[in-house]
């Protein structure tokens, strides 16, 4: 293959890398934070732009509680157990809550909705929900990757004496544990984004601490998104 049809392949990649909506979201959402950790609070030209960008990505998000409130309605894979059901489901819940109230919060902060008070209120709620859905999340996670590591472990003592790394199904599961561990890391992060958001605990959390868990966690979200090509040659 020429190096200009490894450039095309590559160039494809990252057309249909940025064709994604949630991508472009997760790029605004690395700016907004990246500004919030530069202003640290302060008036000036980067909370402008965390203000401004905050606001564009709601547009972004438009009806995407519907993705939530399907997954909630939908039937859950065999064999999971009852505890990971009920958290998954309080998280499709909770974000798709979050994500209809933020709707409401965009229409206060445009103008159209002329209820400031009552639009501070919704969002504090629907941060909330935010942060109740990353909790969720992260049990979740964590409950997953115990069962891959039960199942990996199962999978090793069975490959005893050959190459583990050679078996399809070991790569499978090592895979799922490492994207769960990762998916964990994010979630977690989240939560002290969300603390920082609402303010719970302001001297710890400040602005710039907030802007920073939160641009970390904007960066991973656009590495989970990444082509699975691309993504094993960054990893």
């Amino acid at each position: 293959m020429s190096t200009l049809d490894v450039t095309r392949a590559e160039l494809a990649l990252v057309v249909l890398y940025l064709n994604k909506a949630e991508t472009r979201d997760k790029i605004c959402r690395a700016i907004q934070y990246g500004s919030k950790f530069l202003s640290n609070g302060q008036p000036g030209t980067a909370q402008n732009v965390d203000k401004s960008t905050s606001l564009a990505r709601k547009v972004f998000r438009l009806f995407k509680f519907v993705n939530d409130l399907h997954a909630l309605i939908s039937p859950t894979p065999q064999g999971t157990p009852l505890p990971l059901i009920l958290l998954g489901k309080s998280k499709n819940a909770l974000l798709s809550t979050f994500l209809f109230l933020d709707q409401i919060v965009w229409l206060g902060r445009s103008g159209i909705y002329k209820n400031k008070e009552r639009t501070e209120l919704i969002g504090r709620i629907s941060l909330f929900c935010w942060m109740g859905s990353s909790i969720c999340t992260t049990l979740v996670e964590l409950g997953e990757i115990g069962r891959l590591s039960g199942s990996i472990k199962k999978l090793e003592k069975d490959l005893k004496g050959s190459d583990k790394y050679q078996n399809e199904q070991y790569r499978a599961e090592l895979k799922k544990s490492n994207e769960r561990t990762l998916a964990l890391i994010k979630a977690s992060i989240d939560i002290v984004v969300a603390a920082g958001l609402l303010q719970l605990a302001p001297k710890k959390i400040t602005p710039r601490v907030t802007g920073a868990f939160g641009f970390v966690s904007s960066i991973i979200s656009c590495y989970q998104l990444l082509p699975s090509p691309a993504k094993s040659k960054a990893a």
